[in-house]
């Protein structure tokens, strides 16, 4: 469940709700009880780790092995 941030247009004050995506968005503020506008801002995902590639996943005895073959030469008749 994400935050949502609000903020008051009487008193500008500024918080932050924990609600589900079906929740009613927030129409009073919960200190003065005037209307609220909820505020939008960008995204706050970070992936931390590999393995987001096909590169980062293999292990580096597996990527040696790849790296060290050659092509063999086809015997001619």
């Amino acid at each position: 469940m994400p935050f949502y941030e609000y903020k008051c247009d009487e008193c500008d004050e500024t918080f932050e709700v924990f609600q589900s995506m079906n929740d009613e968005v927030l129409h009073t503020c919960p200190r003065c009880a005037s209307p609220v506008r909820r505020l939008f801002s960008a995204s706050s995902i970070i992936f931390k780790g590999s393995g987001f590639y096909s590169t980062d996943s293999k292990t580096k005895s597996v990527k040696k092995e790849s790296e060290v073959k050659s092509p063999t030469p086809t015997a001619k008749p």
